[in-house]
């Protein structure tokens, strides 16, 4: 009975080479491991389709000027990614390891710590391998291939409908699942056909945010670690820099470096306005590219793995994950459910680990008989456990600091952080958001009263920024088990950021 409910829909007789178990769409982190998951979960039962818009020459591309990315990952996400698909990575798609992430105030007097180690991936060269190893699997690839809309009936996604860029050809493929890793503009997603929890468009003018970076070899200039450092990966906030945003310097090696920034337009034009230039993002990489006292004569990678690959402009989702991840055979991944890091915009580590979970509870869900929203929920509880928990915590922060100014962000740091928090979180001690626990304990502790005296709004915006992030997280943990609980628990989870938002907004702070 399950299996003929799950097979209405596909015409009859329709070739072998056009039914599949899994068809993903999209080459990306994301997409790539997912279907290598089903592949390795299923022990090779599963037929797997991944459909790429990109030739094979051009794997993974994300946008046409290149693999943009700012190209960290963190040893963990990786460890994790390659233990569960007995896979490994090394160089040359492994280009530099580092210590971790520094984020500095706009003074660059104090600095926060996150993450651990980490990798400075080549994007270029690791989609190469990606495409090794989807073959070693036995995943089947179409390269060239837009897929461009969903196809549904009785209110289940049976497939896609695709076009092939060189000849024109319509094409339809179908399958019991399909994965949406397309990124964050996914038409997809957007245009969903069926009745599902998932959220279909992004609030563009608060939670997307325009990237840009080089990639660029340089000569050392002055010995400056809050500029350059090879140990790490540098962000800087500056509103007047990155409005909005944040600017990076992520290692590469001695003496090369993956150098950009990344702004919210609605805080670029008032920016602007307010200094009274026209300057827009291309203009402000430069810029900081020239005021970077440690880099010299910066110039793009000679190395042929960067070829095409050395400047690149994109957008990139800065809230939390989409709220539900699927839909009655439906899934959706990566930058197209929203999964890059709220504070700094990583997404490599997200779309690792989702992949597993979604590659794991795919197959389960497949060979139970049951590709519902009820049979892939889990997919939804283990990642909102794993790392989703935090992400709208992380939200929260990063729209409180978007309203600060740099004296305000510079005092709150130097002030309101202490080396011990510096070294929990290296330490990974508290891994429910130690940076908003520990600046509620200090905002208490008696010793700052004098401070916090100095400044009460921004004292006051910091502890109401921490019992959001705790009542957050605690929501999170209470993410309902079944698709039945979702909306009741989903009206209180947007009461409460929605609540956060209003009084955290720069009129009342």
């Amino acid at each position: 009975m399950m299996e003929s409910v799950l097979n209405k829909g596909t015409p009859a007789g329709l070739g072998v080479d056009k039914a599949y178990d899994v068809v993903v769409v999209g080459g990306g982190v994301a997409g790539a491991h997912t279907a290598m998951a089903v592949a390795r979960f299923s022990k090779g039962r599963l037929s797997i389709l991944l459909i790429d818009r990109n030739s094979a020459e051009e794997f993974g591309k994300k946008t046409r000027m290149g693999w943009s990315c700012g190209d960290a990952v963190s040893k963990k996400s990786m460890d994790f990614v390659c233990s569960n698909l007995g896979i490994s990575y090394g160089h040359p798609e492994i280009e530099h390891k580092v210590d971790g992430v520094l984020v500095y105030s706009p003074d660059h007097e104090s600095k926060v710590l996150f993450d651990g180690d980490g990798y400075i991936l080549n994007r270029k060269v690791w989609a190469s391998r990606q495409l090794e190893y989807l073959e070693k699997f036995g995943v089947e690839v179409r390269h060239g291939v837009d897929a461009h809309s969903l196809i549904a009936s009785d209110g289940y996604i049976r497939g896609v409908r695709c076009k092939d860029l060189s000849t024109g050809e319509d094409m339809e493929f179908y399958a019991k699942v399909v994965v949406d890793a397309s990124g964050s503009a996914s038409k997809l997603r957007t245009n969903l056909p069926i009745q599902s929890y998932i959220e279909r468009e992004i609030d563009k003018e608060n939670d997307v945010i325009g990237t840009g970076r080089y990639i660029v070899e340089f000569e050392r200039g002055e010995d400056d670690p809050t500029w350059f450092d090879p140990r790490y990966c540098i962000i800087h906030l500056d509103q007047v820099m990155a409005p909005g945003g944040y600017s990076w310097v992520f290692p590469k090696g001695e003496n090369k470096a993956n150098i950009g920034l990344g702004v919210l337009r609605r805080l670029l034009k008032q920016r602007n306005a307010r200094l009274g230039v026209d300057e827009n993002l291309q203009d402000l990489i430069e810029k900081y590219l020239s005021l970077n006292r440690a880099v010299r004569n910066p110039r793009p990678s000679s190395s042929p793995l960067d070829e095409n690959n050395i400047f690149n402009i994109w957008q990139v989702p800065v809230r939390r994950q989409n709220d539900c991840l699927v839909a009655n055979g439906f899934a959706i991944i990566g930058d197209a459910a929203w999964m890059p890091r709220p504070i700094d915009a990583g997404g490599i580590g997200p779309a690792l680990e989702a992949s597993i979970i979604l590659g794991r509870h795919l197959v389960e869900a497949i060979e139970m008989g049951d590709v519902s929203q009820a049979g892939l929920w889990r997919y939804n509880v283990e990642y909102v456990r794993r790392r989703g928990y935090q992400m709208a915590s992380f939200e929260v922060l990063r729209r409180y600091l978007q309203g600060l100014s740099n004296e305000r962000i510079s005092f709150g740091m130097k002030y309101f952080l202490s080396q011990e928090d510096v070294e929990s979180i290296k330490r990974r001690e508290h891994p429910r958001f130690p940076l908003l626990t520990s600046l509620m304990r200090y905002l208490l502790d008696g010793s700052l009263r004098r401070k916090i005296r100095e400044d009460p709004e921004l004292a006051k915006g910091l502890r109401l920024t921490a019992e959001k992030s705790r009542r957050l997280i605690t929501l999170y943990g209470q993410y309902p088990e079944e698709p039945s609980g979702f909306e009741k628990w989903h009206k209180r989870f947007l009461a409460e950021l929605n609540d956060a938002y209003r009084r955290l907004s720069p009129q009342t702070v």
